[in-house]
């Protein structure tokens, strides 16, 4: 559609075929109800896109009979959940709980080990679509993006609200898979946006309405808002931005330190990092909060080597690898543990970042129950520096090395479940 169809004062788009109008509930052109009606929908530049429940639907996607069945990703039953689809969701399931208990929830789903090969394979041909549309894409995970369109509209003949429609209609047509895109002004306020209507959504909060649209939303649509900083904000009686704007900026800052500094801005719809194609990935790290506090000994390592698998399997998408292994833990009343070990070289292997791991966990002791358990690794380098140097300590090193990247070959080939460690099934 030619640009000068786009100057005027239409306000609303069709996302099934991108014809531009003014008013009415559906399309004049195809008659799609899929309608994004807003008075700021050409102007707003800022965007987030987030896959829809995106490993469940790679997987329905490649295999059709899953498309109308509950499907968890994830471990067997004493493993937890990794994501689910929306069917499974409806009935409770929710990431990060345990196998066991989702399986209560919806006893008719479908358990599917997940296949980081293919979610990364899906994810690079997301990016390239994004790539296309604007040389600052900001990703934040495999599924998830920050785009800046700013001064986009002359390269594409289109403002940036049709060709985000554009690209959710390529992702669907041409990969099978589907996504939701929020519109703002700033990154904050699209990360919240993208997340209003999914699945397949497309929402807008523009610059006239950002502060009577926060005024009575919770806090906790601050992204970074845990389960302990929510803590500290009721003892203070802040439990929506409401409350947030009725403090002093001093105050807020000499109750929360910078956390206080931040909210004073974020209450107001105040976001003023840019979206940087250009951030440098500092670590690589995985990490659950339990349902339930555990210090059961077996759900835990267990979940350590199945963190460690998916950092492993991060840095070789990537080509990383990490000086520095990172153990985080946080105990049943909120105490944050963190320990790390630097390596001799960097490893990118799943059975260096687990054994490290494991040692830094019996370092610990018995200081559980635990709520949050993650594994990472940091210092990142390039992969032709990964795992260079032998182990005198543990000759047998080199072994399971040689192992696991034949294990890797033989699921770059059959898939993720050809191939697994029995730990993984704890």
């Amino acid at each position: 559609m030619p640009r000068a169809a786009y100057l005027g004062p239409m306000q609303a788009l069709c996302r099934d075929c991108l014809t531009a109008f003014e008013t009415g509930a559906r399309c004049p052109a195809c008659r799609s109800p899929r309608v994004t009606r807003h008075p700021e929908l050409f102007e707003l530049t800022i965007a987030h896109m987030d896959c829809d429940a995106f490993y469940a639907s790679v997987e329905k996607r490649d295999n059709p009979a899953l498309a109308d069945k509950p499907v968890i990703i994830g471990g067997g039953r004493r493993g937890v959940v990794s994501t689910a689809c929306y069917v499974a969701r409806i009935k409770g399931v929710r990431s990060a709980m345990p196998m066991f208990q989702a399986l209560k929830l919806c006893p008719d789903a479908v358990i599917v080990r997940p296949r980081f090969d293919a979610y990364v394979e899906a994810s690079r041909a997301i990016r390239q679509m994004m790539d296309e549309l604007t040389p600052v894409v900001e990703p934040l995970s495999l599924d998830e993006a920050f785009m800046d369109l700013t001064g986009t509209a002359r390269l594409h003949g289109a403002p940036p609200a049709v060709m985000l429609a554009r690209l959710i209609k390529r992702m669907k047509d041409e990969l099978g898979l589907t996504g939701s895109i929020g519109l703002s002004h700033n990154k904050f306020l699209a990360k919240v946006a993208s997340d209003l209507d999914k699945p397949r959504g497309f929402s807008i909060i523009g610059k006239a309405e950002t502060t009577a649209f926060l005024r009575p939303k919770p806090v906790r649509l601050i992204w970074g808002i845990g389960p302990a900083a929510q803590e500290s904000l009721d003892a203070a009686g802040i439990r929506t931005f409401d409350d947030l704007l009725r403090w002093d900026r001093r105050d807020l800052h000499d109750r929360f330190g910078g956390m206080g500094e931040r909210l004073w801005h974020l209450a107001r719809g105040e976001d003023a990092r840019r979206v940087s194609a250009h951030t440098p990935v500092k670590g690589l790290s995985n990490e659950t909060t339990f349902s339930e506090d555990t210090n059961d000994p077996d759900i835990l390592d267990g979940h350590l080597w199945r963190m460690a698998e998916k950092v492993s399997g991060r840095a070789k998408a990537k080509d990383k690898a990490g000086r520095v292994v990172t153990l985080k833990l946080k105990t049943g009343d909120f105490k944050l543990i963190s320990k790390r070990q630097s390596l001799r070289s960097p490893t990118q292997m799943a059975d260096t970042i687990y054994r490290t791991a494991r040692a830094l966990f019996d370092q610990v002791g018995d200081r559980g129950p635990y709520r949050l358990l993650g594994v990472g690794i940091s210092e990142l380098t390039t992969a032709d520096a990964a795992d260079t140097s032998g182990d005198l300590l543990d000759p047998d090193a080199g072994r399971r090395a040689e192992a696991e990247r034949a294990a890797d070959r033989i699921r770059a080939k059959f898939g993720e479940t050809a191939i697994m460690k029995g730990r993984a099934l704890r």
